[in-house]
């Protein structure tokens, strides 16, 4: 099964825009006549291209983009966007070209000027960070739900308004299809929308032309130094976010001093959140009760407001995201007491984080699926499971290749340490050797303990196995890194596989289901 398109969602009944009209607010050099043509959208894959739409012909690693402009053509693009380069391979097509020096920077500009994304805009929230991201964005969603709020979601996961979902390709989409997407939701009506912003995101201009109202900082750690080299240029990619040209005002976790560091650089107001009662911060969130099944928090802040509430998901620091996630509402201009009121009737936070430390059955021993991978989430998960699990803990996990390497050695020094049984297996080697991803691993957790119990299984199916076959009922199995994915990517192909359906099948073979 080779790699699909993941489908779009943009207005349904879009404002045609002439072309002359772009031309002159962008200032773009014309190739042919534009005259009385207009356009109804934007697209930077002639995948996607749909009639009235206006293709954008970027410069790529292994291609540019106006190689495929007859394929864009030939399903209704009416006229191409490029560069200097892309102009001249798009002549053949017969279709006017627009042309500008850097046709990404200006994405975002020209996406939000088709689709009208800057007039009367809902209330939008973004979320960066490299841990948590997706479970702030289903909490601020789950919460606005219980205050009656529609609102529209932009996740890893998926792309969501009210009961209409669509699958996640990038965990930011293009800017194109950002503001494509916001266009839907504010054609439905939707009053807040939140976006999970990813570093890429940034540096690739994927949110440009849009202006949060509150931003959200979770945490900085080890994670995609393939892309920055260090964490200083992955904080500095990060940075932006918190400027007043993209956002009114920003909530930060400070529990960790790259939270600090942000907290003193950003040109927004910043309100700042902690977990630690000694350290400066604005709001102060301590845990009650932690359970397999639920967190039990309080949240104290300025001039004596406080909330107390649970989220239905292990660990404190998903206690840490619910509280980053309600001082963004209350930054947003939504009174405490108003949020505290129908977190009270409906018995807390009432959200479904897929894949995200998700329980798959209460019946035998404990599984969890959770999209965590890399060191500082592999630390979070384990630390919170040691604090509820009367048995052992069996951590199965694999690397993913093609991805930041320096990572991978940390990763099997962390299993090893933090959990009693360790199973490491294949997950999306992509177009590495996966027996040389798994030797990294398991050399790093033999080094790390020797004397640890540990299998290697290739097949990610068998190893799901191998662990429950070593399982008792008092024990917790943590399958990271899959999490709500439903596919496992092997030398460019999208293979279908889901943890969280074989976990239920496993489950029920082994007799606990």
């Amino acid at each position: 099964m080779t790699t699909g398109v993941s489908p779009r969602l943009r207005p349904s009944h879009p404002d045609a825009r002439l072309v002359t009209d772009l031309v002159s607010q962008f200032g773009l050099e014309v190739r042919g006549s534009v005259d009385g043509l207009e356009i109804t959208g934007i697209t930077l894959s002639s995948k996607t291209v749909e009639p009235g739409d206006l293709y954008v012909g970027l410069a790529g690693v292994h291609a540019h983009g106006a190689q495929y402009v007859d394929d864009a053509k030939a399903k209704g693009a009416i006229a191409v966007v490029t560069d200097a380069r892309g102009a001249t391979l798009a002549a053949r097509s017969g279709l006017p070209v627009l042309v500008t020096a850097d046709p990404r920077a200006a994405l975002g500009a020209l996406s939000a000027w088709v689709y009208r994304t800057t007039e009367n805009t809902p209330t939008l929230f973004g979320v960066t960070g490299t841990n948590g991201k997706t479970s702030v964005a289903y909490i601020l969603e789950a919460v606005l739900r219980q205050l009656g709020v529609l609102a529209g979601l932009s996740t890893t996961a998926e792309r969501r308004i009210g009961d209409l979902a669509v699958t996640s390709a990038l965990t930011t989409p293009e800017a194109t299809e950002v503001h494509g997407l916001l266009a839907r939701m504010q054609e439905a009506e939707a009053e807040a929308v939140i976006i999970e912003v990813s570093a890429q995101a940034l540096t690739r201009h994927r949110v440009d032309g849009i202006v949060f109202d509150v931003v959200g900082f979770t945490n900085l750690t080890h994670d995609h130094l393939d892309d920055y080299k260090t964490m200083q240029a992955y904080f500095e990619a990060k940075m932006p976010l918190f400027t007043t040209e993209r956002a009114r005002r920003g909530v930060i976790i400070t529990d960790a001093e790259w939270g600090v560091k942000l907290s003193r650089a950003a040109t927004v107001p910043v309100t700042t959140v902690s977990t630690y009662p000694g350290r400066p911060a604005d709001w102060y969130a301590a845990i009650l009760r932690e359970s397999m099944d639920e967190t039990r928090f309080i949240l104290n802040g300025p001039d004596n407001q406080s909330i107390t509430t649970s989220i239905p998901v292990l660990g404190r620091h998903m206690a840490e995201n619910a509280a980053l996630a309600l001082v963004m509402l209350v930054e947003s201009g939504i009174e405490l007491s108003a949020i505290a009121a129908v977190l009270e009737r409906d018995g807390g936070i009432d959200v479904y984080i897929p894949g995200r430390a998700e329980r798959i059955a209460n019946s035998g021993p404990a599984v969890f699926i959770d999209y965590g991978h890399s060191p500082d989430a592999f630390t979070s998960t384990l630390d919170s499971l040691r604090r509820v699990t009367d048995g052992r803990i069996i951590m199965l996990f694999g690397a993913d290749g093609d991805r930041d390497p320096s990572k991978r050695e940390e990763m099997g020094q962390i299993a090893a340490r933090l959990a009693d049984v360790v199973v490491i297996t294949d997950f999306h080697p992509r177009t590495e050797d996966p027996a040389a991803i798994r030797r990294v691993l398991v050399d790093a957790a033999r080094a790390a303990v020797p004397s640890r119990e540990l299998y290697e299984v290739a097949d990610p199916r068998k190893a799901l196995r191998q662990a429950l076959s070593v399982a008792t009922p008092d024990d917790a199995i943590l399958y990271a890194g899959p999490g709500h994915e439903d596919y496992h990517e092997v030398a460019g192909e999208h293979l279908p596989y889901s943890a969280r359906d074989d976990a239920r099948l496993a489950l029920h073979e082994f007799g606990w289901l």
